[in-house]
């Protein structure tokens, strides 16, 4: 016969049969706290990454707009292979509003025509106009095999800086009223959502 159980032995054993079930279920527990806590942090990487995405898309527009205000620089986009092989066609340019006198022979300018499309074409040769901010251009796409068939008298022309081949698409599509208020939304959204009391977003996901 065993010897009877002491009241401590009796208390340890119902304090062991108490805290068995409990540290199983905090056990249990804790694999889910640490997966809403991964996907938690995982989330607020993506969002921090979106915003700065969108910063940064913001700056940009910001100051395209003041070069285009106070250094007259622009955008063009070309549509035609005529400037191939050096500016593809889906091209964007960045050009800068220039007097015709500052402009050399090799330099790629765009020049607008009354009435019809402006044309940005490689200048092969310059001659004095009527007055003396005038000039007649003559003019080659890097793809034709001679000058256009006509001259150009500009008193300013836009010559080309730089450009970037392929994103004229983008920028066409981002000028679409549809995705321009699908980005918007979008945007105001993540907004919303980034700056949302994060104890309210806390308590949403405790409670589900």
């Amino acid at each position: 016969m065993s010897a009877p159980a002491t009241r401590r032995e009796l208390r340890e054993r119902r304090a062991e049969r108490f805290t068995a079930p409990n540290a199983a279920a905090r056990d249990s527990a804790a694999p889910e706290s640490q997966r809403r806590e991964v996907s938690s942090r995982a989330g607020r990487l993506l969002v921090d990454a979106l915003l700065w995405v969108a910063a940064i898309a913001g700056t940009i527009c910001m100051v395209l707009v003041v070069l285009a205000l106070t250094a007259q620089i622009t955008l063009i986009m070309f549509r035609t292979g005529s400037m191939s092989p050096t500016i593809p066609a889906g091209s964007v340019a960045v050009v800068q509003q220039v007097a015709a006198s500052e402009i050399a022979v090799g330099d790629v300018v765009t020049v607008s025509r009354p009435g019809d499309l402006p044309v940005t074409h490689r200048v092969t040769s310059i001659a004095p106009g009527e007055s003396g901010e005038q000039r007649v251009l003559t003019m080659r796409g890097d793809a034709n095999a001679a000058d256009d068939p006509y001259l150009y008298t500009v008193e300013s022309v836009r010559v080309v800086l730089f450009s970037v081949p392929g994103i004229a698409t983008v920028i066409v599509a981002l000028g679409d009223p549809l995705v321009l208020g699908g980005l918007t939304i979008g945007a105001t959204a993540l907004v919303v959502w980034a700056f949302w009391p994060r104890r309210a977003r806390a308590a949403t996901g405790a409670g589900s």
